[in-house]
């Protein structure tokens, strides 16, 4: 029997696994479904979309999405040690004060900015915590442009989105080390690996929670193949994500009881929010074709292997998505609605698209979605994908803003300041003009920007799933500690809040 099982190795299960295995008198099995993060790909930023629809990829599906021409867009989630921090875009954003104070105020006591302020300060290795962040060692030339062209049309510089205010042009922050990746497993579970309390399985896929009538005892896992089961002594921890959660926690008996019922799984608790209020960001390509050859197209030669391995240094140490913008579209806004992402290459498709030739993109993000999605199980069938209706753009608003981002974006590229470095815009395109134009655009070439949250939310109304303890409501021994939990989505991308959030999480259960 263990003290604690942490079902999810990914950012917010390597941040519990490793606090809480602090105590020495504290055990923890932590359980991934994925495997070790052994793959190269992984460790060498600029190569992250190669292991996209790879072994370290759940790669999932929407369901048909009807204000996006019916297409079902592919979602990447982390399945690997570190989870999505080992697959994605290494975007350090903290998300602004005002989000953080909507959670509290919507019964989340103890989450608003002034409380979580001091976690976000004290989890840098500068403060003296574990994860590193660092400048970019390498920043392409088109990014510093990027900056100087957002500031023509009116955006300031920002030296530091994370500082004191979010809204301005600059060059991202990112969780590298030396030039490398560094994941939430690179800087929380390997340091405590070594520790005789924690014990961890890869290639370990949890079908359900085991209950003792409303009591959460234990889980049912199958590693190898074969089925085993472990006990906990004091509580089971849900880190699987804004998907995998409230996947386990329907297979489990927690959720919509109709919903479980039509599947012939017993009820446990009737929880109608599992699942529920799934938000997501947006994001759609502009980019214009570079008249010099100096984008990442040309990154992948042996001479800047040769730079990053003996170096760490080079286009390979690139994030891709290099520089930014956060702004207002609106005066009234109290917070960012729009994020701007620029790459010195054609970002499409995932990165499954490759034009020939050199280009940049520009992709306006919508950060505060109107619109609700949810998951839902197909199935009594653990293995079986869950069916994700993230049901965007099905409020006009979310259309309008990033309508708004398209222009946005196509008048930063005419800026002066590309003046030496633009060709024929190739998305949209000249012809994609008038309005209708655009948004038939946008229904037709919109993608995740890869933050799934809020399928567990925490709050004290009825369609609440966790207290501000993040304790799953009518059962003992059990809390989710992801993206899940966040009633609403943050302004920025999700990974440092969601480590955040496990770090919080840690204290809470450390005192009982």
């Amino acid at each position: 029997m263990f003290d604690y099982i942490v079902v999810g190795a990914g950012s917010a299960g390597c941040v519990l696994a490793s606090r809480l295995t602090e105590d020495p008198k504290t055990t923890v099995l932590l359980l991934e479904a994925g495997g070790e993060d052994r793959r190269k790909e992984i460790h060498i930023p600029a190569a992250f979309s190669k292991l996209f629809k790879t072994e370290c990829d759940w790669a999932y599906y929407t369901e048909p999405e009807p204000h996006l021409n019916q297409r079902r867009l592919y979602w990447p989630r982390g399945k690997v040690l570190g989870g999505s921090s080992s697959i994605n875009a290494m975007i350090h954003i903290r998300g602004n004060p005002r989000d953080y104070d909507r959670w509290r105020e919507g019964g989340g006591e103890g989450w608003g900015f002034s409380d979580l302020a001091p976690y976000f300060s004290k989890l840098e290795k500068s403060n003296g915590g574990l994860l590193s962040v660092e400048p970019l060692r390498c920043v392409n030339p088109l990014s510093k442009v990027f900056v100087e062209a957002a500031m023509e049309i009116g955006l300031p510089r920002n030296e530091d989105f994370n500082g004191s205010t979010q809204e301005g042009a600059g060059i991202y922050r990112v969780t590298q080390k030396k030039g490398r990746r560094f994941s939430a497993a690179a800087a929380y579970l390997r340091p405590a690996l070594r520790r005789p309390n924690l014990t961890v399985h890869t290639q370990a896929q949890v079908p359900t929670v085991l209950f003792s009538r409303t009591r959460a005892t234990g889980v049912r896992y199958v590693r190898g193949g074969r089925p085993a089961e472990s006990l906990a002594g004091r509580e089971v921890i849900l880190a699987g994500g804004a998907i995998n959660s409230p996947q386990l926690l329907m297979l489990s008996g927690i959720g919509p009881a109709d919903h479980l019922r039509s599947l012939s799984i017993q009820p446990v608790a009737d929880l109608s929010g599992v699942g529920e209020n799934l938000q997501d960001h947006l994001s759609v390509v502009t980019a214009c074709e570079s008249t010099k050859p100096i984008t990442l197209a040309g990154a992948e030669t042996m001479a800047s292997l040769l730079r990053f391995v003996l170096f760490g240094s080079g286009p390979l140490t690139s994030n891709v998505a290099e520089a930014g913008a956060f702004l207002k579209t609106r005066s009234d806004e109290q917070a960012p609605d729009l994020q701007l992402l620029f790459g010195p290459v054609y970002y499409l498709n995932h990165g499954f698209t490759r034009p020939e030739g050199h280009g940049f993109s520009v992709g306006p993000a919508l950060l505060h979605p109107r619109s609700r999605g949810r998951i839902r199980l197909r199935s009594a069938d653990p293995f079986a994908p869950p069916a994700i209706e993230a049901h965007y753009l099905a409020d006009p608003h979310d259309l309008e803003v990033l309508t708004e981002g398209v222009s946005l974006a196509r008048r930063i590229m005419q800026a002066k300041a590309f003046d030496a470095f633009r060709g024929a815009e190739v998305y949209p395109g000249p012809g994609v003009a008038s309005h209708a134009a655009i948004v038939e655009y946008i229904r037709g070439m919109a993608e995740t920007l890869y933050h799934p949250v809020g399928t567990c939310k925490m709050g004290s109304d009825a369609a609440a799933v966790v207290d501000s303890r993040l304790r799953v409501r009518g059962v003992d021994g059990l809390r989710v500690v992801d993206a899940s939990i966040m009633p609403a989505i943050i302004s920025g991308n999700t990974n440092t809040p969601t480590i955040v959030i496990a770090e919080r999480a840690a204290d809470l259960i450390r005192r009982g």
